[in-house]
């Protein structure tokens, strides 16, 4: 679920991509589906078999597409949303070929769409993001960190919808295969704390599997899940497929995209990328991890 800003460009076709995604997010209630018969397969697999598995999902490139290797079954999980066919699943499988049996396959409603203090409303020439963190370079220079769909093609962002109070420009932005984006500050009279909603957040890591995360979006505020898994990677149809997100049970919905994912301790994991549901009935999010937007760019929390 990248989720994506809430108005894209109009005249650019990414942008067109990510309003039509935008209008499909759904409430997500996912169910399983068996992959294969289990006295067909082994029970165990090579973790070379399981990367090569991950490999053949990519290659059958099947836009609503999210997975990550499954460390309880041994298996690669396969989330699917709702404009993958049967079809399309079995192609998957058929790209698998005689490791088929690896896969298992889970269905969740709604569409995988790119979504946009941490968490506050911010505003490009013609769509709607959140603030993820402010962030400082060793010089001191100040910054924030948002989704990269968010800063692709945007150059000056503002903090209110009239656009009248400038916060700076867009200085860096990577999307797809990942999705991080900054912004250096230029209004030295706006507050930057180094908080999201309150919480001071004073450190960045990679959560574990079953951590219980927060989310801050400035569509549907604050919610709250765990982790999922950890390396997932999303094909969200057109070509947009990010790699090494962090999934979670948390909701969100356009305009959640770039907020942050933090613990109650402080710790910074993530950016709101996307995935698909609603705050109403829950959902499966994606998140760029903090710690390599971090490291691209030489900056830190504070």
């Amino acid at each position: 679920m990248r989720i994506k800003r809430t108005t894209p460009r109009s005249g650019i076709s990414r942008r067109t991509r990510l309003t039509a995604v935008s209008a499909g997010l759904v409430a997500a209630a996912a169910f399983a589906i068996p992959s294969a018969n289990a006295a067909d397969t082994p029970t165990t697999f090579s973790s070379a078999e399981l990367k090569s598995v991950s490999g053949s999902v990519l290659k059958a490139d099947v836009p609503g597409t999210a997975w990550a290797v499954d460390s309880k079954t041994n298996r690669v999980l396969v989330t699917v949303d709702s404009t993958v066919s049967q079809a399309e699943i079995n192609k998957i499988k058929r790209q698998a070929g005689d490791d088929a049996g690896a896969i298992t396959i889970k269905r969740t409603p709604g569409k995988f769409t790119k979504l946009i203090q941490g968490g506050d409303a911010i505003y490009a020439s013609s769509w709607r993001c959140s603030l993820g963190f402010n962030v400082r370079s060793s010089s001191g220079a100040e910054y924030f960190l948002t989704a990269g769909h968010c800063t692709d093609g945007a150059g000056t962002w503002y903090s209110n919808s009239g656009r009248t109070t400038t916060l700076g420009s867009t200085a860096g932005s990577s999307f797809p295969g990942n999705d991080y984006g900054i912004v250096r500050y230029t209004n030295s009279s706006v507050s930057k704390p180094g908080t999201a909603n309150g919480v001071d957040i004073t450190r960045a890591a990679t959560p574990s599997v079953g951590t219980t995360v927060i989310r801050d979006g400035s569509t549907t505020g604050t919610h709250s899940g765990r982790v999922t898994a950890l390396n997932a990677t999303v094909n969200y149809g057109g070509g947009d497929v990010v790699y090494g997100l962090i999934q979670t049970t948390v909701c969100a919905e356009p305009g959640d995209s770039g907020g942050p994912l933090y613990g109650s301790n402080g710790t910074a994991y993530g950016l709101t990328s996307g995935g698909s549901g609603n705050c109403s009935s829950g959902g499966t999010t994606f998140f760029q991890p903090v710690t390599e937007a971090l490291s691209a760019y030489g900056v830190s929390v504070y």
